[in-house]
């Protein structure tokens, strides 16, 4: 069934709050009269777009690339499904992580419409808790699916419900993996550039704010609820149990398969509600950021920019605000290599700031670049900030350019936890190189284990532009020894 879509009034529109000299944010007509509540995104050949619905459903949308967005057309593919959140296509199949299981499914007569489903694998259990959310990703560099898999109502491991909080590993052939241990409560998982796995949780227990957490195998990503299904398998030891109301950077001591959170997103400053995490890959066609990680945020309904470094074997980095504006809450994305970047929004359950039950929309680079601090590598003595285009040496200079604050958070097995054991660092130096497009930053104060805030407002480029997002997070896992 083909259904053609067409709405009274304006087709397109672009979010008032999105800075459209930069970025154009567009909607995209779904089906009149269904519930498109959007977990998942994956792109097709002849450039058609596939969405998964939270109610079990997929459309397959053509023209969604076009010039004209009237013109889309929706053919439901398939339905019966249980929530899936992760879907990509392979040689003829649609591949997709739901709650119970990693399926696979394929049209055989060629009318449009899935008439073959087949489960990969589905080693973890399910109880029918609203919460027991299951998130996975495209396949890895080996052919892998990564997937998360959410405590029973973000919070237990019911004994009736085996491997929840636990990551996996799973093979287009089925072959199962344990990976990681310690999850609480995904939004989402995916890749950085390089190819490694990474997954947001959000804040609660054992989590004093969301983060972007880094899949090492073997790892224990924090929360010690599941750690009870060791036993079920033998790939990976418990970890063991972290000490109550500690820190992160205490228990790396004591727990050695410890991975600390690559870069925390602090609560309500950076977002609240971490989801869909995708590499720009595009080489520049969505913009200054090529090899970036861009992370979704449902609650403020944004997407993130993150600047990762792997030091001494952990990933660290930035987060910056990046885009905001869309109509609902923003959990998958998927960046296409024409630099076209799809939005699926859904608010059910979860409120957001775009007030829309659901959206669907893309955003476009417009081919004019922002003043932005674009990297945030660590450096011995303190920072070097690379820029979009040059800086004025005036206010780059200028230590009153800078403000800087550092924090931490609680380790405990309560929900969150506040900012704690504040501190100042304070820029003692500031050099600009010769092209003006770095500035290197000397600090004092700096603290292993703490995010640390930067505040670059004084800053102008060299034609007195301010910055965009002036302010971003870094956390620092590892010393830099160069």
């Amino acid at each position: 069934m083909k259904k053609k879509i067409s709405i009274a009034g304006v087709l397109v529109f672009t979010a008032s709050l999105v800075a459209e000299e930069y970025y154009k944010t567009e909607t995209i007509p779904l089906p009149e009269g269904e519930v498109m509540e959007i977990g998942s995104i994956a792109l097709l050949p002849e450039e058609k777009v596939a969405i998964a619905n939270r109610r079990g459903e997929i459309w397959v949308c053509a023209g969604a690339y076009g010039d004209d967005l009237s013109a889309v057309t929706w053919t439901k593919f398939a339905e019966g499904l249980h929530e899936p959140f992760g879907m990509f296509w392979r040689e003829g199949w649609l591949y997709l992580t739901q709650r119970p299981e990693v399926t696979k499914i394929r049209d055989n007569d060629g009318d449009g419409r899935g008439d073959e489903f087949i489960t990969v694998a589905a080693p973890w259990g399910i109880n029918g808790d609203y919460h027991e959310y299951t998130f996975g990703s495209d396949p890895d560099k080996e052919g892998n699916i990564w997937t998360a898999v959410c405590l029973t109502g973000s919070s237990q491991a019911a004994d009736d419900s085996p491997f929840r909080g636990w990551g996996f590993r799973v093979g287009l052939d089925g072959e199962v993996i344990p990976t990681v241990t310690g999850i609480r409560s995904p939004g989402g998982i995916g890749f950085n550039a390089k190819g490694d796995t990474f997954y947001c949780d959000n804040q609660g227990l054992w989590n004093g704010s969301s983060s972007l957490k880094h899949m090492r195998v073997g790892g224990f990503m924090g929360n010690p609820t599941g750690n009870k299904y060791a036993s079920l398998q033998n790939v990976l030891p418990d970890p063991g149990t972290p000490q109550n109301k500690s820190r992160i950077e205490t228990e790396r001591k004591r727990i050695k398969d410890l991975v600390p959170p690559a870069v925390i997103f602090p609560h309500g400053l950076i977002g609240q509600s971490p989801t869909g995490i995708i590499p720009d890959h595009t080489g520049g066609k969505f913009g200054p950021f090529a090899g970036q990680t861009l992370v979704g945020e449902q609650t403020h309904s944004q997407v993130q920019r993150v600047f990762l470094e792997e030091i001494n074997g952990f990933y660290q980095g930035a987060v910056w605000h990046f885009l905001e504006g869309y109509s609902a809450g923003v959990v998958p994305l998927r960046l296409s290599d024409d630099g076209t970047l799809f939005i699926g929004g859904t608010n059910r359950g979860w409120a957001s700031r775009g007030g829309e039950d659901f959206t669907f929309e893309r955003t476009r680079w417009t081919g004019k670049i922002p003043f932005e601090m674009k990297e945030m590598p660590i450096t011995k003595k303190g920072w070097d900030l690379v820029f979009t285009e040059p800086v004025d040496p005036k206010t780059a200079t200028d230590l009153s350019s800078y403000e800087m604050l550092a924090w931490t958070y609680i380790y405990q097995s309560g929900y969150g936890s506040p900012q704690v054991d504040l501190t100042k660092p304070l820029v003692t130096k500031a050099e600009v190189s010769d092209d003006g497009l770095v500035v290197s930053l000397t600090v004092e104060g700096r603290v292993k284990g703490h995010v640390h805030e930067l505040n670059c407002s004084g800053i102008r480029s060299a034609n007195q532009r301010s910055l965009w997002h002036p302010k971003c997070y870094y956390t620092i896992n590892e010393w830099c020894s160069e």
